[in-house]
């Protein structure tokens, strides 16, 4: 009887739950429409105000700035696309959530990838501010502080956009209005995160039905869907006839056990073992919940290796190009020009002197490199790169590192007024020149104490004691 009790219990709990499905899609445990989920609609606001702004704008400007938006405005729809699956289902199991995550990271792709297609472009700042920032869509995998994720990724484009502002602050009040309006999308994004998900992405705790296969087929369905924007539902009421089937079996009573078969110790895998490998594979419960990995970072499976650009080095226009150098240890421009500037990208393990006296040199993601320059009048940029000794033999006013991991500046005597800005690096340091014909070498300070005052933070060096 005991065992008789515990299958009618199984029964009335599947009588409950398919009762609950028959009321279709739609429909919440108690019948009533389920409508947008709230922070859908907070979403949905959040796309018609900054982010239609951000649209406009940039159609205006046009050209690259444009097609950058609409780029941009298709990932932010496939994220609402998941913020609607997360509202309607159970969050999946780790596999079929990076199912899900799939559109998203592969939109992430296409945006930062328009960037480094369009390197020469007049709106190249604008381009790089967006791609530096655009994996803040990646929040939606980020537990438990999905907010200061997307507050890091701000960061990385304020960088840019203070480089916009800087070349058009009093000549084109439009391109001061855009770096507003797209900051913009990312300071709402924060707060509506602080406000509906902040310890990561809320899935609903109703549908219980997610947990096993068949949710697994409608979490994949629902994938497929994203990246076209095509509504779905979540979960489908079973045949008609075969619920009638199951309540007809219900209503036999204790007759219903009679069909069922007698199981010896022979035949329990919990006193024989060797079932467990016998008949094909098992099934298995749903897996513990983990913490889901970034969008951002590919699979071992799916990674692909980088197709080699060839090296480059030419002027184009006014701007001379060093590009994909691989172990070349003499690379020299000697016939520059005052209005001419140098960009140094994806360099390694090479060595480049500039001589004569130029506009500005940017140094881009570049490693073990060597720079040597005469004379810049403008600004000396070195960014994402690692290991780069640069030395200066005339004057430059400005040196910027920026996201850079070992740096050594070795500095004139004629350029010791330089300034040095750095923000998100490490192992700086700045060797000036004696009397003597060495250099003293001094780092850069990494550690910082900020304290309130009573009026306002003061921020003042942390000397670490050794």
């Amino acid at each position: 009887m005991a065992d008789m009790q515990s299958l009618v219990e199984r029964l009335e709990k599947a009588v409950v739950r398919l009762e609950g499905m028959s009321r279709g899609p739609g429909t919440c445990g108690d019948g009533s429409p389920k409508g947008v989920a709230q922070y859908v609609q907070a979403f949905d606001s959040l796309l018609a105000g900054p982010v239609a702004e951000y649209m406009k704008i940039s159609k205006e400007i046009g050209g690259d700035a444009q097609q950058h938006a609409e780029m941009v405005h298709k990932g932010l729809m496939i994220e609402r696309s998941l913020l609607v699956t997360a509202s309607q289902c159970q969050q999946p199991s780790e596999s079929n959530l990076s199912t899900l995550m799939k559109p998203i990271s592969d939109q992430i792709q296409v945006v930062q990838n328009f960037r480094e297609q369009n390197r020469g472009s007049k709106l190249f700042n604008h381009l790089s501010a967006v791609s530096e920032s655009i994996p803040a869509l990646g929040w939606v995998a980020m537990a438990p502080k999905p907010g200061p994720y997307v507050k890091e990724m701000t960061d990385a484009a304020m960088f840019y956009t203070n480089r916009v502002l800087k070349e058009y602050k009093d000549v084109d009040k439009k391109q001061v209005d855009w770096v507003k309006a797209y900051l913009s999308i990312w300071t709402e994004l924060q707060a509506y995160i602080k406000e509906y998900h902040t310890t990561g992405l809320a899935w609903t705790s109703h549908l219980s039905g997610l947990a096993g296969s068949d949710g697994h087929q409608v979490m994949n369905t629902q994938a497929s869907n994203i990246l076209s924007g095509t509504s779905y539902r979540v979960l489908h009421a079973d045949d008609p006839a075969s619920r009638s089937a199951l309540f007809a079996q219900i209503n036999q009573g204790e007759g219903i056990t009679s069909g069922l078969k007698h199981v010896s110790d022979d035949m329990k895998t919990h006193k024989n073992p060797g079932l467990k490998t016998q008949g094909g594979s098992m099934r298995t419960g749903p897996k513990p919940f983990m913490a889901p990995k970034p969008v951002c970072a590919a699979s071992p499976s799916h990674k692909i290796a980088p197709r080699k650009e060839p090296p480059v080095l030419e002027l184009e226009g006014k701007k001379w190009r060093v590009e994909n150098q691989d172990n070349a240890s003499n690379l020299v421009i000697g016939d520059t020009e005052l209005k001419q500037v140098a960009y140094i990208y994806k360099c390694v393990n090479s060595t480049v002197h500039i001589k004569g006296k130029i506009n500005s040199i940017t140094v881009d993601n570049c490693k073990k490199l060597g720079l040597v320059f005469d004379d810049v009048v403008g600004i000396v940029e070195i960014i994402n790169s690692r290991d780069v000794k640069v030395q200066v033999m005339g004057k430059v006013p400005t040196i910027s590192i920026n996201k850079t991991d070992g740096c050594h500046v070795y500095l004139s005597k004629s350029s010791l007024q330089c300034e040095i800005v750095s923000a998100k690096s490490s192992e700086m340091n700045i060797l000036i020149p004696t009397e003597e014909g060495d250099f003293n070498e001094f780092p850069v300070p990494e550690q910082f104490k900020t304290v309130w005052n009573g009026q306002k933070l003061v921020t003042t060096v942390t000397e670490i004691a050794g």
